[in-house]
């Protein structure tokens, strides 16, 4: 009997902001999912997220949060590896082959590492104005984006010829670029992948930002 379940018992609830590409990933899994949920908004700018009641959900005060009917899950990767084993029966966005598999987990390693360091923190400077290393997250997103662009030139996914949590992970902060200073023009095959994404059944665009 697979440990899957297709259906949860009650919608579940994401704790998130809607400008958040870590949000907007496990909002992205949901859909693709079909399944029930709901949003509820963390007021990040007013420090909610560092005091309780939040602090109960994650100690760590970071969003998104997810609430299965009572299984809590912090982090958004770990949501999206949660959300894979609990509610896709047929293994398509986490491989139950061992070699496809830790292929999506250097993906999901990937967008806690280049991804959040280059396009995720130059967003952070050009659309919240923040005061990050921009420079170096642009040169940091350019060598990312170098390297990627043959892999998608042969495969029209990251692991392969279909979608897995490896897109979902890699989606946001990449389609986003540009919001950080960084442009797509060179990479056509980064373009094509994120259109691959976007032609998901099911799929919810990341909110375009305003510049600070």
């Amino acid at each position: 009997m697979s440990a899957a379940s297709s259906r949860p018992a009650a919608p579940l609830v994401l704790y998130h902001v809607p400008m958040s590409g870590h949000c907007h990933r496990v909002e992205l899994l949901l859909s693709l999912l079909d399944l029930p949920y709901r949003c509820e908004l963390v007021n990040v700018r007013g420090g909610e997220h560092k005091r309780e009641p939040f602090l109960r959900l994650n100690p760590f005060g970071q969003i998104p949060v997810l609430d299965d009917n009572g299984t809590v899950i912090a982090d958004s990767n770990a949501i999206l590896v949660y959300l894979a084993l609990r509610y896709d029966e047929e293994g398509r966005w986490l491989p139950r082959d061992p070699v496809k598999a830790a292929a999506v987990q250097r993906w999901l390693s990937v967008a806690a590492g280049e991804i959040a360091f280059g396009p995720a923190r130059a967003r952070l400077a050009g659309v919240f104005g923040m005061d990050v290393p921009v420079d170096d997250a642009r040169r940091q997103a350019e060598r990312l984006f170098t390297a990627m662009e043959p892999l998608l030139a042969a495969s029209a996914f990251l692991v392969g010829p279909d979608a897995t949590l490896a897109d979902v992970a890699a989606y946001a902060y990449i389609a986003r670029a540009e919001e950080g200073g960084i442009s797509l023009a060179p990479y056509p095959a980064i373009r094509a992948w994120l259109a691959r994404v976007e032609a998901l059944p099911r799929f919810v665009p990341m909110p375009v930002a305003k510049a600070a």
